[in-house]
């Protein structure tokens, strides 16, 4: 019998609540996808090989801001729960996971935590640059929803989605602005906004800004992106087997 893979997924940390958290919709994801989560809450960087060692695909989840002194950014009023704990571990976590084969797969800071790892810079506030053209955060801190366009030939409009145009459900108030070389722009909004990474050279390294585990539940395009991340995962545990 073929085993459920073991999902990671990082959390938030305690600094604000005292809890190690995470929206319970990332768990149901992989669930439904076939897999089996287990939360990561931020730990010693020297870990991130050991962890890796136990899991079969990491996610690496949203949550507050990145601080800015990491990527040489400003501060911004609107910059919230900042946690130089959850910082330093899921950098070390997302360098060890790009120099494995381990399936990645980043969800809106998530995307962001990967872009700093590798040397990319970040928008402090998006309306500052970007106006309201787009609305990628309600006022009320509620998300909402808007339209990507991908690249036609990206592996997510080719191999996963299967389409070019996608309906997102966003949560972010900031994005990348700049990213290294290691990585494809595979998606944006109609108004400029980096909204899909692909790595050019990691077997399976994805990352989104919007937030597909809000509505993979009831949209079969977002269900297919945990469904292939799952795929993946079982084909490098197959290619690792020992026989």
């Amino acid at each position: 019998m073929i085993q459920p893979p073991i999902i990671g997924i990082t959390t938030s940390g305690h600094a604000q609540t005292s809890s190690y958290c995470l929206p319970s919709s990332y768990a149901a994801a992989v669930k439904a996808a076939g897999g089996i989560a287990v939360l990561i809450p931020p730990s010693e960087p020297t870990a991130s090989e050991i962890i890796l060692q136990r899991i079969d695909g990491v996610i690496f989840s949203g949550g507050g801001d990145i601080d800015p002194a990491i990527y040489n950014g400003v501060m911004h009023p609107t910059i919230y729960n900042v946690d130089p704990e959850r910082d330093r571990a899921e950098i070390a976590l997302a360098k060890a996971a790009l120099n494995s084969d381990i399936p990645i797969l980043g969800i809106c800071r998530g995307l962001e935590i990967l872009a700093v790892a590798t040397g990319g810079t970040l928008i402090p506030h998006l309306p500052d640059e970007y106006g309201e053209v787009v609305t990628h955060r309600a006022e009320e801190l509620l998300s909402i929803q808007h339209s990507v366009d991908l690249i036609p030939d990206s592996r997510l409009a080719k191999e996963i989605i299967g389409t070019t145009t996608v309906d997102v459900v966003s949560w972010h108030h900031q994005a990348v602005r700049t990213i290294s070389s290691e990585w494809h722009i595979t998606g944006w909004a109609a108004d400029g906004v980096i909204e899909a990474l692909e790595h050019k050279y990691h077997p399976w390294a994805i990352a989104l800004q919007w937030h597909p585990e809000l509505s993979s539940s009831v949209d079969p395009l977002q269900h297919r992106i945990f469904q292939a991340f799952i795929a993946a995962t079982r084909q490098v545990a197959m290619a690792n087997c020992e026989y």
